[in-house]
């Protein structure tokens, strides 16, 4: 195939999402998203910063660019990694166009057809999230994810009021749906350790099918110390940015299921890496993806071509903004996304996007407590 160059770079503000087009010389265009979508303008600001080592380069040198980039100066951090995700799904979308294969045929393979899915169910009432579930259970799913947690959860008087709450809300979910789906805890890690294992003995009776983010992800030697009281099998990693992070984590036996955000974890290429480690640790992975169709076509070109994929987030895109992104989304049917078969990632960006949805969104703040101190998401 003919050699050719990065001709164009453009960064896509829209809703809470940061999204980069490359077009090359000989016109391929690949889209990638940056994971940090909290700071989608600090993010743009990093790419665009990018431009001028970018244009004239060789897109097939997808992991010499982002060893380049990683390694350059004295810092990395979320910002940096964010920015090197998104160019990353770029130009594996470009490479899999130009040879016109999926870009799974160009790590390994298909290990599956489909991939399936987890999708988020919620309500302020346990009968409304009891109604959801039912909802989501008749579509198709067999595996909901929801928080023990009211909305207000930051606002707690006490351990035993919002400890019985959560057991209260997982007890009816399982009695609702049991036998048909797999329960996914989301912690969103607002617990300390202690109170996270506390709570983990009330919720074993319910069988999750992984407990969630039970602490914040700072101290990989103590998620695998709440791993082994709680009794339940953790999932984490959506914050990390390296495959070093995830090394120390499985060392210290920190989760049962990884959750690189290929958006935030330095793409595909470091997507691939992390699994594979993992697998060396009998450690599955359930991508995180909060983000947009492009996240979404990326993790699936991951989960088609490992062999310890175990769940997909998902969040529905068949309404809008979502649906107004992509020209034709993801084929979903029955809680499974079908692997796509186009060449690259399998979507391709509206062309009118800009003119159909909003600009970035304000960066949320983190809430507060009922004495005013900051509390965690």
């Amino acid at each position: 195939m003919k050699k050719t160059r990065i001709a164009a770079l453009e960064t896509l503000l829209v809703d809470r999402w940061c999204l980069v087009r490359i077009t090359t010389e000989d016109g391929f265009t690949g889209v990638g998203e940056a994971g940090v979508h909290g700071w989608p303008v600090a993010t743009a600001a990093m790419i665009d910063g990018l431009r001028g080592y970018l244009i004239g380069q060789d897109p097939d040198l997808i992991e010499h660019h982002g060893q380049r980039i990683m390694r350059s100066w004295h810092f990395s951090g979320s910002i940096i990694a964010g920015a090197v995700s998104a160019i990353d799904l770029a130009l594996w979308d470009i490479k899999g166009k130009r040879l016109g294969v999926p870009v799974y045929e160009l790590l390994g393979g298909k290990t599956r057809d489909s991939v399936r899915c987890y999708i988020h169910v919620a309500g302020d009432s346990v009968e409304a999230l009891v109604a959801d579930a039912f909802a989501r259970r008749d579509e198709g799913f067999t595996a909901l994810r929801f928080s023990p947690f009211q909305p207000d959860f930051h606002l707690r008087a006490s351990y035993e009021e919002w400890a019985a709450e959560a057991e209260r809300r997982v007890g009816a979910v399982w009695e609702a749906v049991r036998g048909d789906v797999d329960l996914c805890l989301e912690l969103h890690r607002q617990m300390s350790p202690a109170e996270s294992v506390a709570l983990a003995s009330r919720l074993r009776q319910f069988h999750p099918f992984f407990y969630e983010d039970p602490m914040l992800p700072d101290s990989p030697r103590i998620m695998g110390t709440v791993h082994a009281q709680s009794g339940l099998p953790v999932a984490t990693g959506e914050r990390f940015t390296s495959l070093f992070q995830f090394q120390d984590l499985f060392h210290h036996d920190g989760c049962a299921y990884a959750r690189p955000d290929l958006c935030l974890c330095l793409g595909l290429t470091g997507g691939k890496k992390i699994a594979a480690l993992a697998e060396a640790h009998h450690v599955k992975i359930v991508p995180h993806n909060p983000l947009s169709p492009i996240s979404t076509a990326a993790c699936v070109q991951l989960d088609a071509c490992i062999p310890n994929f175990a769940l997909q987030e998902y969040t529905g895109e068949s309404e809008s903004p979502k649906v107004d992104l992509v020209v034709r989304p993801l084929e979903l049917k029955r809680g499974y996304l079908t692997v796509p078969d186009a060449p690259g990632m399998g979507i391709e960006l509206r062309p009118d996007l800009l003119d159909r949805l909003p600009p970035a969104a304000a960066i949320p703040m983190a809430p507060l407590g009922r004495d005013n101190s900051v509390q965690d998401w």
